[in-house]
């Protein structure tokens, strides 16, 4: 029996109907602003996917683009700026940033209030108690594909290949919250195929093509792959070898069509979030 296949683009699109929804129905004045530092095609591309977004969603898109050999000043000052404009709920700087750019105090200086990635260590922190606002995108996003396949994370066992701020902590942090058993995998883990293969909900998030492969998949897991690879033909892969994983997984998400379109909805989400919390304070 291969695997159901879980629809990102599908999903996504039903979150951001339900932000457009809610931002119609209570009128609300949603602003997101955007700063890209040179010119990485990649970034390029994330950024024009917000965009449009954005606009679907009715929210106010603000971008800023500086070049490559903006100074830290330069860009610390417009962070500032966004910081105290009204018109602004959300704050995102695209990353990576050009090497001369400290991308740790950049983070820090966007007010946590206005940080939809949820990447500034007050937010972090509050992940991890589990008092937040805010859930970094692509975690969340994993979480609404688990969701959609009915599987409950409660006593599953859960395995995390990653432990990348952005993505691996606190995907293992939300898992946790539902009352998975988790463990989180690196270069440095022994046996991975075999604490793998152990995984009722398996999250591949390496960034390495095809690295997980189907003998090291569960027979009716949930196969969540983070992992967005360009191989030498140009074709865009994961970090799990579908074709394998297909046939023993219960249900996998597709690269691309997967956890992508899901990254960018919950953005809208918490950009809509962070209006409510700077405007609904009490």
């Amino acid at each position: 029996m291969a695997a159901k296949i879980i629809d990102g683009k599908e999903i996504s699109a039903a979150v951001k109907e339900q932000v457009r929804a809610e931002i119609e129905r209570d009128k609300l004045s949603v602003g997101l602003a955007v700063v890209i530092v040179g010119d990485d095609p990649a970034s390029r591309v994330y950024v024009n996917n917000k965009k449009k977004a954005c606009e679907l969603c009715g929210i106010k898109s603000y971008e800023y683009a500086l070049p490559e050999n903006t100074s830290e000043e330069q860009l610390l000052e417009l962070v500032d700026t966004l910081n105290s404009d009204k018109n602004v709920n959300g704050i995102l700087v695209q990353l990576p940033l050009p090497g001369h750019l400290n991308e740790k105090k950049v983070i820090e200086r966007i007010s946590p209030e206005k940080d939809v990635d949820a990447f500034h260590e007050s937010n972090v922190g509050r992940i991890m108690i589990g008092n937040y606002a805010f859930l970094p995108c692509t975690p969340a996003g994993c979480m609404e594909l688990i969701h959609s396949t009915g599987v409950e994370v409660a006593g599953k066992e859960c395995v995390v290949i990653g432990r990348s701020n952005i993505v691996g902590k606190p995907m293992a942090m939300l898992l946790l919250h539902e009352n998975g058993t988790v463990t989180v995998c690196h270069s440095k883990t022994k046996n991975l195929a075999e604490v793998c293969r152990r995984a009722d909900i398996l999250i591949a998030a390496v960034g390495r093509a095809n690295f997980v492969t189907g003998d090291m998949i569960k027979e009716g897991a949930v196969v969540i792959d983070v992992g967005i690879n360009r191989l030498d033909n140009g074709k865009l892969c994961g970090d799990v070898k579908f074709d394998e994983a297909v046939e023993k997984a219960g249900y996998i998400t597709p690269v691309p069509g997967g956890v992508g379109p899901m990254t960018i909805a919950m953005l809208m989400k918490n950009t809509v979030t962070a209006w409510r919390i700077q405007n609904e304070k009490h």
